[in-house]
């Protein structure tokens, strides 16, 4: 990475919402992503660090941010209630981005950053050209009676998913059937001996490449 491709600190404001985190700027026509973390994360976490430098390789321009909860705190689960802000935080970010780029724009994240995505998508139809959506939580583990997909009808936005074929807190079967409640075109990408962190020492060279050629393969040329 050169001194022209390192990330730039970003910490502004959107209509009094708080936005957090670091600016990965492609060229200034590239189509720009949101990309944010899970609940026990935050956007400095190696997953979203590697896919962040490999979109900005293939001329995407990334804003990995913190959502809301985690930039009330450094640590811990998000608080009952927060799901509201943390929406509106990601919604905050989505305007940032589109003043840097020219291009479309997309929306993902992983497990509980991925799920606020969708569910501030369903509710805002034409928010976001597109979703990347990693380990998205179908349910909590070994509960698979409480589905979160309340919204899925409601989903209109064409979705990318990549899941681990040992998450726990989704079958790839189980993923393929929730999957038919969304009306919009979606994608399911099975990823090999890998769990609900998706990323692994096993696959750390090879997911972030697999990653961006299904997003360009999925969203960005169709």
């Amino acid at each position: 990475m050169t001194a022209a491709d390192a990330p730039e600190a970003v910490e502004v404001s959107i209509e009094g919402v708080p936005v957090r985190g670091f600016l990965h700027r492609a060229t200034p026509a590239a189509a720009g992503l949101v990309l944010t973390h899970g609940a026990g994360a935050n956007c400095r976490s190696a997953l979203l660090i590697s896919l962040a430098e490999e979109f900005q390789s293939s001329g995407v321009t990334v804003l990995r941010c913190d959502l809301p909860f985690r930039q009330a705190r450094p640590n811990g689960p998000p608080m009952r209630g927060s799901a509201e802000k943390d929406q509106a935080g990601l919604k905050a970010a989505v305007t940032f981005l589109r003043e840097q780029t020219s291009g479309r724009t997309f929306l993902g994240g992983h497990s509980y950053g991925g799920r606020q995505a969708t569910m501030l998508a369903s509710s805002h139809p034409g928010l976001v050209d597109g979703l990347l959506l990693l380990s998205y939580p179908l349910h909590p583990p070994e509960r698979p009676d409480q589905l979160r997909t309340q919204h899925f009808p409601d989903l209109r936005t064409p979705a990318l998913f990549l899941h681990g074929v040992r998450d726990g807190f989704g079958s790839i079967a189980e993923m393929e059937t929730a999957l038919k409640l969304i009306p919009a075109r979606t994608e399911l990408l099975p990823i090999p001996a890998a769990g609900h962190e998706l990323m692994s020492k096993k696959n750390r060279d090879e997911l972030p490449r697999q990653v961006v050629e299904a997003f360009h393969k999925g969203l960005i040329n169709t």
